[in-house]
């Protein structure tokens, strides 16, 4: 599981409950350029609703010849299975890049027409989403030029792109590469290539509902690594796997992954980095399992990452994973702190609001570090997660752990480029700006670590209950990651921060966490939605659903109060205990409805509380918006790690550079980690 913008702290600096942002620059519009507090230029450039940053590899200095090749080879294996994502995302997605790129780096015409203008920005926007459909909130994309003026581009350009590859930019076909609607085919009305054509709701149910794993208590992942398709009405997978499908991209991230094995900083890294390989040469699913036992327990070591088919946050039914890596350093003294989560996390399962059944008797393995990412991959960038918490097998949690990380650097790096101009167009009051300046990104940092270390390895499903994603379908990702939050939210307004040293005044950091999220679920994250938009996103509606239900029920006692002020709507909380008790009590149901495998209360709750927009206040919103420049989606360039060889050819050293531009970087990935033809 991943926090992929729950608390990202530029995606953002005013969407999360870090809600900084842009300085005011002179005149009416906030100015883009920020002063850094370092000479370390962290911003690249900004186009349509997309901000493109750097990340600097903290602690790369500090490490060995040998530690730093590890970094390499693993970095160098992410990137290979990049096109991997391109095309689960959507089944042209490759085909469409090519062209696109062909025409961008070959095109000699005029390019201070608006046209061309449009056509850079509609590319640039393709290769942060990974495909044709908005990384976020799922919808396709629409160019602002014309279909004649894209035909022309090709002529011009002796690029070919035609039929529903063409067609498809245009039209109004696969409108949503995840639509998790009630009442549809989620996977008919999806567009994401986890299925073939034809293939229904019903088809995977059934196909999966016959499927029995060689141990009842520990079930496989099925369908995690593999395409479902209809050969001649006949249900079969097409597995990812060396010789199946990607193979290609795959035998290249094996290559890595075998250098990579022989510079492993002990056994434990090793053995794992072995079964990986294995995995991937053989797409047997057990093997999956045998390397996240052995990968979990592998906790020694300055390197670690993760590499593979992991969140199934794309697939409408829960079951596929999508193609993700990231490479980590340790960052010492930060994980040295924050390990009194992990050391405590009994402590905090016993003390839960869950209900005695629903509560782990064992928690078991669970590692937090704080990391320096050094490179990612697929599903993790342009558009990276801030914290991460694997594995997601819950038989794996329950008997061995798992590891949280929060990825450090990239998090220092929101912090560095954001201003404040829209906490303060959106807090209702002095106090609450105040409170979020001094203490929100320390209730940042606590939140991404709660949710992960505590939150995804809390609680535990009844005897006899199936998987999640098979219990709660549709709604499973929302559920779980709402969960998880409030995990969070409970211990965030708790004492016990302050007994075990991680902050010096825990009412002030709580009463920050709870103004900030109530902020955001209710107001300010409404700002990616274009008007008459559902909410459809998982983690969006979760903040929605928690911070609406815990609106509604404390209502009669005004817990939260809805203030209008000179036409503007706010927010104010005047009960932060009564507001904690809330937010117990909707996590005790919400590890019921989990625990349970209760589908009819978790859809009236997502679809009561998360779905549906106050479109007056939505407009209200997007106008007091309109005064703000930056963008509300952030994502990152990776540093490029260059070998130094000697004339042996062997490596000798290494040099970090930072691409220039976000266009820079497309294009070099495009030439030298294309390792998958057009069509899969």
């Amino acid at each position: 599981m991943k926090i992929k913008f729950l608390l990202a702290l530029l995606i953002a600096s005013f969407i999360s409950f870090s809600c900084g942002d842009e300085k005011k620059g002179s005149g009416s519009k906030e100015s883009l350029e920020i002063t850094n507090s370092d000479s370390f230029n962290y911003i690249v450039e900004q186009f349509a609703d997309l901000r493109i940053l750097r990340y600097q590899i903290t602690g790369w200095e500090k490490l060995t010849l040998k530690e730093q090749k590890l970094v390499y080879y693993l970095t160098q294996a992410g990137l290979s299975g990049r096109d991997i994502m391109w095309d689960q995302n959507y089944r042209h997605n490759l085909t469409i890049r090519k062209a696109l790129e062909n025409i961008f780096t070959t095109y000699k015409g005029d390019k201070d027409l608006e046209d061309w203008k449009s056509f850079e920005i509609y590319l640039k926007r393709v290769w942060f989403s990974n495909g044709i459909h908005h990384h976020y909130s799922n919808a396709k994309l629409i160019p602002e030029f014309s279909s004649d003026y894209l035909k022309q581009l090709l002529v011009d350009t002796n690029t070919t792109l035609e039929g529903e590859a063409f067609d498809v930019i245009f039209n109004d076909s696969d409108t949503k590469k995840v639509n998790l609607a009630k009442g549809i085919d989620n996977v008919a009305e999806s567009a994401v290539n986890f299925y073939g054509p034809n293939v229904t709701n019903a088809d995977v149910e059934s196909f999966y509902a016959n499927m029995k794993s060689p141990d009842k208590d520990k079930p496989l992942s099925f369908g995690l690594n593999s395409q479902l398709v209809k050969v001649n009405g006949e249900l079969k997978e097409r597995v990812y796997k060396s010789g199946g499908l990607y193979g290609t991209a795959i035998d290249e991230i094996v290559k890595w992954l075998e250098l990579a094995k022989g510079v492993a900083e002990n056994e434990a890294q090793g053995n794992a980095l072995g079964l990986l390989i294995e995995y991937y040469n053989t797409g047997d699913l057990q093997i999956w399992d045998d390397y996240n036992v052995v990968w979990t327990t592998a906790t020694e070591g300055n390197i670690d990452y993760i590499n593979s088919f992991i969140e199934v946050y794309n697939d409408p039914l829960g079951y596929r994973g999508s193609y993700e890596t990231i490479v980590q350093i340790k960052d010492f003294d930060m994980s040295q702190k924050m390990a009194v989560l992990s050391e405590n996390a009994q402590w905090f399962e016993d003390n839960s609001p869950l209900m005695d059944v629903h509560k782990k008797k064992k928690v078991v393995g669970v590692t937090y570090k704080v990391v320096s990412v050094a490179g990612e991959a697929g599903d993790a960038s342009p558009s990276t997660p801030i914290g991460v918490n694997l594995p997601n097998a819950n038989w794996i949690r329950a008997s061995i752990g798992s590891k949280s990380v929060s990825l450090g650097n990239i998090i220092n790096s929101y912090n560095k480029s954001r201003g404040s101009g829209r906490l303060k167009e959106f807090v209702n009051d002095e106090e609450e700006y105040k409170l979020e300046e001094e203490f929100g990104q320390v209730v940042d940092k606590l939140h991404t670590a709660l949710h992960e270390v505590i939150g995804h390895a809390s609680g535990q499903l009844n005897p006899g209950v199936g998987e999640t994603k098979e219990t709660l379908k549709n709604y499973a990702s929302t559920l779980e990651e709402g969960r998880a939050d409030l995990v969070g939210l409970y211990y965030l307004y708790s004492p016990i921060l302050q007994e075990l040293g991680l902050v010096d005044d825990w009412k002030s950091v709580g009463m920050a966490a709870y103004d900030g999220y109530i902020r955001n679920g209710l107001i300010t994250q409404l700002i990616r939605l274009n008007l008459g938009d559902d909410v459809e996103e998982s983690h969006m509606r979760n903040r929605q659903w928690v911070s609406a239900w815990a609106f509604e029920k404390g209502a009669a006692e005004n817990v939260i109060e809805k203030i209008t002020r000179d036409g503007k709507t706010y927010y104010n909380i005047n009960d932060y205990e009564k507001l904690h008790d809330l937010f117990g009590q909707l996590l005790r149901e919400t590890q019921r409805i989990k625990s349970e495998g209760d589908f009819e209360a978790v859809e009236s709750l997502v679809e009561g509380y998360g779905v549906k927009v106050d479109q007056d206040l939505h407009k209200e919103i997007l106008e007091r918006n309109k005064q703000f420049t930056s963008a509300p989606y952030g994502g990152f360039v990776n540093p490029v790690i260059v070998p130094t060889i000697n004339d042996d050819g062997e490596i000798e050293s290494f040099t970090i550079e930072q691409p220039e531009t976000f266009e820079e970087q497309m294009i070099f990935y495009a030439k030298n980690y294309s390792f998958l033809p057009e069509v899969n």
